[in-house]
């Protein structure tokens, strides 16, 4: 079984054709659908399981939730026009304090899709033109145009979607 990568090892090169956000954009509205794909059937237990005491398959769904207003406070930041995007808290003080085990799943899960859905609307609603405006990224300290921010959310959810599988799925094979 391959092992999802370590996110902040992570290299990203940013060439993707600025036309081609519609299609970054479909992939991140696709996010809620494909977690919710993902959970479905699994217990509780398979949920919440904190293997070596890192996160939960549902600690990874509300790390997701957490991060929504970031990406939506970036996604400000190219229409304000300044030289560097807001930074994250590179620690997720959010997420270890948010308690997500102790939560429901279903509420995480609306949770999530009504945030990404505000995220989207925001982002749909944005002249083309300003896809290609740059800013720094604060941790990569690469310049980013709003197509590779977009892009960069978009590969953040697919690493906790994977980890997820992983968590639930080799989980269940080791049960």
């Amino acid at each position: 079984m391959n092992r999802v990568s370590i996110w902040f090892e992570r290299k990203f090169e940013f060439t993707l054709p600025v036309e081609l956000h519609p299609n970054v954009c479909a992939r991140l509205r696709g996010t809620p659908a494909r977690l919710e794909e993902i959970v479905r059937g699994s217990s509780r237990a398979a949920l919440i399981r904190k293997p070596q005491e890192k996160w939960s398959a549902q600690e990874h769904a509300g790390h997701l939730v957490d991060l929504e207003p970031m990406w939506l406070t970036r996604v400000g930041d190219y229409l304000a026009g300044g030289s560097e995007l807001t930074a994250a808290d590179l620690q997720n003080r959010k997420t270890h304090e948010a308690n997500h085990n102790a939560g429901s799943l279903d509420q995480i899960m609306v949770e999530f899709r009504t945030a990404r859905s505000m995220l989207m609307n925001r982002v749909e609603r944005i002249d083309p033109a300003l896809f290609a405006r740059t800013m720094l990224h604060p941790r990569l300290k690469q310049p980013m145009r709003l197509v590779d921010h977009l892009y960069f959310a978009a590969e953040h959810d697919d690493h906790h979607l994977a980890c997820i599988w992983e968590l639930i799925n080799v989980g269940s094979e080791s049960a």
